[in-house]
């Protein structure tokens, strides 16, 4: 900062000790210092952390008389110059681009939220064992790279159920209303921004909205199921006419987690060892509830072994989800990454098979298509980005995954999806 500011000073335009600053006009206009200070600081807050230290520097410079150039401060626009093969993923605001990783973005987060709320996204149940071996298995699993392979053109695109994806990552059922006001609709209008596929558990309050504005996305629904075969069938129909691309039930959780943290914060209605019911009674009957209401797709999402992995199958489910809620149901259950082969196995390519839970970097991706998932879904990462910058930071987590992925498959030598193989991956008892 300081060699700018020297640079500055030997500028033969500069002859008064303010901020020049332009502003449409022919020329720069001077300003008092007022209206120079509130300038520096319009030009330096959207850029986050890196603004602050240069308006502070400005600032300083200002108030010691040497003179400053509001455009010649600060990071100039990026230049996406692509001639070279490189290949940008979608940029924004300087303070939204800050955070560099999903991590960082999580960081924001948490800043930016109260513990409570916080602590609702990114906690678990009990004592999170779960929640901390999902994540550990990506961590102590590896690829294996391919090299000698031209990668000048990679491909991460499929098709999946019908539709067809930009990239393998798709958001999680996940409920936003209680991280932000309208937080399922502006997860919504981040999703359709980045071009994924949004799972929702409720959408009937804004979707109407959404189609008119044309920022609805494609878009699934999810429940945990209805006790009867009337609602069952209601329920589906009404999102069938609605829009809705998949029907989806969880099957995992027929009664209320222990969540200690939710407990401990009193964020919702979560009480230490009450034995709360869910949806009880929900059988593979439910299966012919909703078949004899839509003809929409039907994905089972909450499958963590090879038994019920066959059951989904042989009762009709066109797709299953290898998940343990995020470890936010049941602490103990086994962590995804390990039981997606057992699963895979058992379904033997008969109907896709997903997998959520722990995703967090695009070479986590990469490990979970070579155990077999067709695709992953992401829940924490893309509410961390609602959190953080509202429905574009959604968009900002689903872009930086999907860019993420792209690299780590070129690195790895795949060229497109089909590429990725069992042989690539080895788990940590492998």
């Amino acid at each position: 900062m300081k060699e700018k500011l020297s640079k500055l000073s030997d500028m033969p335009d500069l002859k008064q000790s303010s901020v020049r600053h332009s502003v449409g006009s022919d020329g720069p206009l001077a300003l008092d210092a007022g209206e120079a200070t509130l300038t520096l600081l319009r030009r330096f807050e959207p850029l986050g952390k890196l603004g602050r230290r240069q308006f502070i520097s400005a600032l300083g410079a200002l108030a010691a008389g040497m003179p400053v150039v509001v455009e010649a401060l600060g990071p100039q626009p990026l230049v996406l110059d692509e001639s070279d093969g490189r290949k940008y993923p979608p940029q924004h605001s300087w303070k939204v681009m800050e955070p560099v990783n999903v991590h960082e973005i999580q960081g924001v987060a948490e800043k930016t939220l109260d513990l409570g709320t916080y602590e609702y996204i990114t906690g678990g149940a009990e004592d999170e064992h779960t929640l901390r071996d999902n994540l550990e298995a990506f961590q102590r699993s590896h690829l294996r790279q391919h090299v000698g392979i031209d990668v000048s053109s990679v491909d991460v695109s499929l098709e999946l159920l019908g539709q067809h994806l930009q990239y393998p990552i798709m958001l999680d059922p996940t409920t936003k209303n209680p991280i932000l006001p309208d937080g399922d609709k502006l997860a919504a209008i981040g999703a359709h921004g980045a071009g994924a596929i949004y799972g929702v558990t409720s959408a009937l309050a804004f979707i109407d909205d959404l189609n008119r504005a044309n920022t609805a996305p494609t878009w699934w629904v999810c429940q945990l199921g209805h006790e009867s075969k009337q609602e069952a069938q209601d329920w589906a129909r009404q999102y069938t006419d609605a829009g809705a691309t998949w029907l989806g039930v969880t099957v995992d959780y027929p009664y209320q987690a222990n969540r200690d943290r939710n407990i401990r914060n009193k964020f919702g209605d979560y009480k230490a060892g009450l034995l709360e019911p869910i949806v009880t009674g929900l059988t593979w009957r439910y299966m012919d509830w909703l078949r004899s209401a839509s003809k929409l797709p039907i994905i089972v999402k909450g499958i963590l072994n090879g038994e019920d992995a066959e059951s989904a199958v042989e009762n009709g489910a066109d797709a299953i989800i290898v998940s343990n809620h995020g470890g936010r149901a049941y602490d103990g259950a086994v962590p995804t990454l390990v039981a997606l082969p057992e699963c895979v196995d058992a379904v033997r390519g008969r109907i896709p098979v997903l997998m959520d839970g722990g995703v967090r970097r695009g070479g986590d991706v990469i490990k979970a298509l070579a155990l077999g998932a067709k695709a992953v879904l992401v829940g924490r990462p893309p509410a961390w980005g609602l959190a953080a910058f509202g429905a574009i930071g959604v968009q900002r987590v689903m872009e930086l995954l999907a860019a993420e992925v792209q690299v780590s498959m070129a690195i790895a030598g795949a060229r497109s999806l089909k590429d990725i193989t069992r042989a690539m991956v080895r788990l940590p008892w492998e």
